[in-house]
């Protein structure tokens, strides 16, 4: 049954407690309420979050923070996961699990222009895989007393708004996504030799069709995307530009307000993300992260 126009309760045979779901914006997201995820999750209870997160793009569930071994029972609900890139985040005992510290640890180490912060840049994760993650899920095990908030733009909503002269025309495009690109402000972290060979230049549609859906949506990383092919730099360059400034209006956007043990579920495939990096020096910001397996973006 429905308690408003908007949050959706689902009651539940042998429960008490029903399963809300309550939209987080007009653009993307929703918070789930009423799952024990310390617990198995089955049935006609994990059909339904699969439902709301095609739905919704982002599902965001409260909890307490999870070892690393229940994250990624959590984790698997939803796709099969794969290893992060970067060999020292992941976590020995479980290595499908990354650790990932925003943390200042020193004035030096936050500078004053944040742009130079490589997570405040709108970005989808691992478009520079032939093969990228389809999900991502982050939980968050320590957090700032300000800022740090991550930021997430509806790609897909973007598309449908586009004129049907500007989905034709990029329809038929398709870009080079690197592992870096000096169109992004802020450098990549550093790779070793393996890691760099894993990761060599690759081609993807500037517009892909979402393997569930059937929806289309922009598939432009800011942070990975370096050129279009087939185009002079100057053109290609033009373009990204105007499909930056059009997919990152407020009107797509979703600011999340990170409270301790949260775990966020988003769709690479037709949203992209970034961080307020402006938090108080010497406060932890950590999360676990998980990255679920694709297909090959068309």
């Amino acid at each position: 049954m429905t308690t408003d126009s908007s949050v959706l309760e689902i009651s539940r045979p042998g429960s008490d407690t029903p399963i809300r779901i309550t939209p987080l914006s007009d653009a993307l997201g929703a918070e789930i309420t009423g799952l024990d995820l310390t617990g198995p999750v089955t049935g006609n209870d994990l059909e339904l979050i699969r439902s709301a997160f095609l739905e919704y793009h982002l599902l965001c569930f409260r909890s307490q923070p999870l070892t690393a071994a229940d994250f990624s029972r959590v984790a698997r609900y939803f796709g099969e996961p794969q290893f992060q890139l970067l060999r020292h985040q992941r976590v020995d005992e479980v290595p499908e699990v990354s650790i990932l510290e925003s943390t200042y640890t020193s004035a030096e180490d936050k500078p004053d222009d944040l742009q130079l912060v490589r997570l405040s840049g709108w970005h989808t994760d691992d478009s520079y895989f032939e093969i990228p993650a389809k999900a991502t899920v982050l939980q968050i095990l320590a957090r700032p007393s300000s800022g740090g908030e991550t930021r997430f733009c509806n790609t897909g909503k973007a598309y449908e708004d586009l004129s049907d002269e500007m989905k034709q025309r990029l329809s038929a495009l398709k870009a080079v996504h690197g592992y870096d690109t000096m169109r992004a402000p802020a450098r990549a972290q550093a790779r070793n030799e393996v890691e760099t060979q894993e990761t060599p230049d690759v081609v993807h549609p500037l517009i892909r069709t979402h393997e569930d859906t059937g929806k289309k949506a922009i598939y432009f990383n800011p942070n990975r995307t370096d050129h279009i092919v087939g185009i002079d730099r100057k053109d290609s360059d033009e373009l990204l530009d105007w499909l930056y400034a059009h997919f990152t209006q407020p009107k797509y956007r979703y600011d999340h307000q990170w409270q301790t043990g949260d775990i966020l579920l988003w769709d690479n495939r037709c949203l992209i993300h970034s961080v307020n990096t402006d938090f108080p020096v010497g406060e932890p910001r950590i999360h676990q992260r998980i990255l679920l397996k694709g297909t090959r973006p068309v």
